[in-house]
């Protein structure tokens, strides 16, 4: 992955009216309680979808022949929505494999987006291992929800509307699930703004990787697991995080809650737990920005069930 090729998954998308070019909010550190100069919020959340996985979507389907049988994804929720609502855009077939955990909310959309809904398994892995054979039986296109190359760098072109938007943000706040997004945010980035990489403590795919010197599964769970509940971190992201991102954090679920209902509270943003991540880590100070850092939150998705966000 590297910057060119984000360029041209770039190319590809733009005049497609199914990708958006979404908001970048600028507002001072103070406004969130925080001692630095800027916060930025990329609001990707306001993508075709309900998140950044639209990018890579339907990025993977304008570079592929899709057959007769459409195509087929296995997902918690995101990536799901995302690639049935390419499928509706481009008038194919799309099947969509679901765990339990994930949301009434994310099933009932992918139902309103014509997609013939499977679950299986209680986590993705379990999921994604259904799609699999399933896609052997009716050769239906895979788009997988984050590890392959035309997913990852359709991702990347979040970072570089950021760049056309607002700049080079000194830091970039990644929420990890599987990995697509931050790969993506990095290849793009690489050297030139600092990459976090975060999870919640209950999914650390990323980090128990790091830990064990290889991508290894773990048990995921908690208030994300919807959409950051990868049990293995994807190659794809494992490969490019390694080179750059020095940073792999982890946060209680009681922080992401926080950080989510503050979102809209104090901003009007509805957003999944898995958006909240970014500001969960700059207001419990589990990621601490210089006074001069400008400093900038992807706010991934918000795919949810609004009355959640009753506290």
């Amino acid at each position: 992955m590297n910057a060119e090729k984000i360029s041209a998954a770039a190319g590809a998308l733009d005049g497609v009216a199914f990708v958006r070019e979404t908001p970048l909010m600028k507002l001072p550190g103070l406004a969130f309680g925080v001692d630095c100069a800027q916060v930025w919020l990329k609001l990707e959340h306001l993508q075709v979808g309900g998140s950044f996985k639209a990018r890579g979507m339907m990025n993977r389907l304008l570079a592929n022949d899709i057959p007769a049988s459409g195509v087929i994804v296995a997902s918690g929720g995101n990536a799901g929505i995302a690639t049935a609502a390419a499928a509706q855009a481009l008038g194919v077939k799309c099947e969509v494999f679901l765990p339990t955990v994930s949301s009434q909310a994310k099933r009932d959309r992918l139902a309103s987006l014509g997609a013939t809904v499977v679950v299986k398994g209680d986590v993705y892995a379990e999921a994604l291992q259904a799609c699999m054979e399933r896609q052997r039986e009716t050769g239906a296109l895979l788009t997988h929800a984050y590890d392959q190359p035309e997913v990852v760098t359709g991702a990347g072109t979040l970072a570089r509307e950021i760049e056309q938007q607002g700049g080079t943000p000194d830091s970039v706040l990644v929420s990890v699930g599987g990995g697509g997004l931050i790969a993506g945010v990095v290849s793009w980035f690489a050297s030139r703004s600092r990459v976090i990489a975060l999870e919640p403590e209950l999914a650390p795919t990323l980090h128990a990787a790091r830990a064990a010197g290889q991508p290894v599964d773990v048990q995921v769970s908690g208030i994300a697991a919807d959409s950051l509940g990868a049990r293995r971190i994807g190659a794809i992201a494992w490969d490019v995080t390694q080179a750059h991102v020095k940073d792999s954090l982890l946060l209680p679920d009681a922080a992401i809650r926080a950080a989510q209902l503050w979102l809209w509270k104090e901003m009007k943003l509805a957003v999944e737990p898995a958006a909240a991540l970014p500001l969960a880590a700059l207001q419990t100070g589990i990621y601490k920005p210089s006074a001069n850092e400008k400093v900038c939150l992807i706010i991934c998705g918000a795919n949810l069930d609004p009355a959640t966000l009753v506290a």
